[in-house]
């Protein structure tokens, strides 16, 4: 059966970090449809001023940060000791687990294109060690397509693996599709399944979809996404819903209010950070 949409998403442009401009995508709203994704920012510019101010050092628990970035560069440090650099089609995968500090910075660069997700946890897994791991362009198959080329960032594809997530599954497909090019992706019937236009618009099925939104797609085993006349750039993203109680505070994400607020209280009582694992 062929997945189609359920809901479409359009972000809107705001600022976070120390004043980066993006167009964040998912958030509060769309916790139930998109589990287990719980946001998505959206980066876009030629302009480094909407950039380089960066996301100085923040705290996050009970979530996983993927950032890919296909143009431009983001350098991470955090409490562990890792700092490290990705750039031009690469990918940092951070887990937050039991409690990490962190910042980013964006460098300045020709363009600065790419995307953050907020993975979830799952309540059993919330305050695992928290870890950081780089996906660097030589570990990242690149596979030809009839009409374009697929980008394996991370689990498998008929048959052929990436990166493998620790905790939920994640396939992670960055796709190029040539002027009127189509493709077939195969999906598990009950996998949580999103797309995103990250450049140029695309069909799903017969509907068509502008760029900088994200798709839910309902359940099925396959999906046919088409460009138009022009070049399209679409990431899928498929997991495992988790259908827990989400308490969301900031950069922090738990599962009931209690663990919350003890996560803002060992904040203030300098406990928030425990044992991680350095890669």
């Amino acid at each position: 059966m062929e997945r189609t949409i359920s809901r479409q998403v359009t972000g809107f442009r705001t600022q976070d970090g120390a004043g980066v401009s993006l167009v964040r995508v998912l958030g509060n709203s769309t916790i139930e449809d998109f589990d287990p994704i719980l946001m998505l920012d959206s980066f876009d510019s030629t302009n480094p001023d909407d950039y380089t101010a960066g996301f100085p050092m923040h705290p996050h628990r009970g979530i996983e940060t993927i950032s890919y970035i296909y143009r431009g560069k983001m350098t991470h440090r955090d409490s562990l000791g890792n700092e490290d650099t990705i750039e031009d089609g690469e990918v940092q995968w951070m887990t937050a687990g039991s409690g990490i500090l962190h910042e980013e910075k964006l460098p300045a660069s020709e363009r600065m294109l790419g995307v953050q997700l907020w993975l979830n946890l799952s309540a059993k897994d919330k305050m695992v060690p928290p870890a950081y791991h780089s996906i660097k362009s030589s570990e990242i198959e690149e596979i030809e397509l009839e009409n374009g080329k697929l980008r394996l960032l991370a689990g498998e594809y008929e048959g052929r693996k990436g990166y493998l997530s620790k905790y939920l599954p994640l396939d992670y497909y960055d796709i190029h599709l040539n002027p009127d090019g189509s493709t077939t992706i195969n999906t598990d019937n009950e996998s949580s399944v999103m797309l995103f236009t990250l450049l140029g618009d695309a069909y799903v099925g017969d509907q068509l979809i502008k760029e900088k939104t994200a798709v839910k797609l309902t359940s099925g085993n396959h999906v046919t996404i088409k460009a138009t006349e022009d070049k399209a750039q679409v990431l899928f993203i498929s997991s495992r819903r988790l259908d827990e109680p989400v308490v969301w505070g900031g950069p922090i994400v738990m599962n009931t209010r209690e663990e919350l607020s003890k996560a803002f209280d060992d904040l203030r009582k300098g406990t928030f950070l425990q044992k991680g694992i350095l890669y």
